[in-house]
């Protein structure tokens, strides 16, 4: 019974993780068209490093790190 309740709880958290990671990589491509842009320095140094967050979360498979990385980055762009 336990297996059973174990491998639902695992099967309807797929789909969340799938959307995270679907959002992290949105993250990064708008980092990159925003650094594109040629920013101010400061904001377009807090941008790289952010980028180089994200990327490196995304091969981790950390999504939610990869996430706020692309909120700070966003949170950058207002400054």
């Amino acid at each position: 019974m336990r297996a059973l309740l174990a491998a639902l709880l695992l099967l309807t958290a797929l789909p969340a993780r799938a959307d995270d990671a679907a959002a992290c990589r949105d993250g990064i491509a708008t980092i990159k068209a925003e650094l594109a842009k040629s920013p101010t320095e400061p904001v377009a140094k807090a941008l790289r490093k952010e980028l180089r967050v994200a990327e490196r979360e995304l091969g981790e498979r950390e999504y939610d790190e990869c996430l706020d990385a692309v909120r700070d980055a966003r949170k950058a762009l207002t400054r």
